[in-house]
């Protein structure tokens, strides 16, 4: 039963009363009545506590299947590829209540094509709080690990970083950016932990979830889509099958990524590779009016094809793809609107 606002008040007037003076004899008296009436509530209101602060419960950690399919259907743009992959994977995953390992998705494209952009709607779409919640954790190659000569060091934290966050709550979800600009052999630090263990010192990290974000193999998708462009075939013709062997071979032999020569590869321990295709110009003025309707800015084409008009493309001579897909779009609205 949810608590009426007169329980709650009561309950906020006794936990927060801060007074610790001497108690008069009338006072106890009061005081027993209060710490009676307290424990009343308590025992007719269990979770009442949870109503006030984030906890790993239902109330805060519930997947919503039908809210993230309108997100990647309205939100996402020319990313047929991801949006459906993505939903079966995260479906899937947060609809069965005994899963054998984590779920690991990498996902793989040039900048500004929506990785970013689609970890924010997955973990809206399981969280309260969204990316606010303390139990979304980002880590940041560039910020978290920037020095090759502390790797050692680094290991440790991340590994005492994922069992602390996993023993606190099971529903967990790490999203790693930059994978590509991550030292190599430092993410085997964690390859345990995406495992098929059922407890590691008594940890279960079955239920949560890791998602790699990186540039690494955009050249091979970006091949792939010109490809099948100047054979005058259409994007949506482009399959999973078309890429993903390509796409784990060339993140997995770059000795530039974090993910050279990484047994979470060698180990098939990464459940789906998800390529992100380059963005042609429609899907930036789709990204302009998006934008727009997200301000409550009533959505003006004209608008969107300035934005998408001042943005730079590739091959020079035919400006087919976008080099920054959507990422500047903000900015640039914030100059035409």
């Amino acid at each position: 039963m949810k608590p009426s606002t007169r329980h709650i008040l009561l309950l906020w007037m006794l936990v927060c009363s801060g007074t610790t003076q001497a108690i008069e004899p009338i006072s106890t008296t009061i005081a027993v009545g209060m710490a009676a009436a307290l424990t009343g509530i308590l025992a007719r209101y269990q979770n009442i506590f949870y109503y006030f602060h984030e906890c790993c419960r239902p109330e805060w950690i519930s997947f919503n299947k039908t809210g993230l399919q309108n997100d990647l259907d309205t939100k996402l743009f020319g990313q047929h590829i991801a949006s459906r992959i993505l939903l079966k994977a995260v479906s899937g995953f947060m609809s069965n209540e005994n899963p054998k390992k984590p779920l690991v998705l990498s996902l793989h494209g040039w900048t500004g094509t929506g990785k970013n952009f689609v970890s924010k709607l997955i973990a809206e779409n399981i969280y309260k709080e969204g990316m606010d919640s303390s139990f979304v954790h980002v880590f940041t190659s560039t910020l978290h690990f920037p020095h090759q000569s502390q790797s050692a060091c680094y290991k440790s934290q991340l590994q005492q970083w994922i069992k602390g966050n996993v023993t606190n709550c099971e529903r967990s979800m790490f999203i790693f950016d930059e994978m590509d600009k991550m030292h190599p052999g430092l993410i085997d630090s964690i390859k345990p932990y995406l495992d098929y263990y059922v407890k590691l010192d008594g940890v279960s990290y079955r239920k949560s979830i890791f998602i790699f974000l990186s540039n690494a193999g955009g050249e091979s998708i970006i091949q792939t889509a010109l490809d099948f462009w100047k054979q005058g075939r259409d994007r949506e013709e482009i399959e999973l099958k078309d890429l993903e062997t390509s796409l784990s071979l060339s993140v997995f032999n770059n000795n530039q990524s974090g993910f050279y020569r990484t047994n979470l590869i060698d180990k098939n321990l990464v459940d789906f590779f998800v390529p992100f295709l380059p963005l042609e110009y429609r899907h930036v003025v789709q990204c302009a009016m998006a934008e727009m309707k997200a301000r409550d800015i009533e959505p003006n084409e004209d608008v969107a094809d300035m934005v998408a008009r001042d943005l730079v493309y590739f091959p020079k001579s035919e400006r087919v793809f976008s080099v920054k897909g959507c990422k500047t779009i903000e900015s640039k609205l914030d100059y035409y609107t």
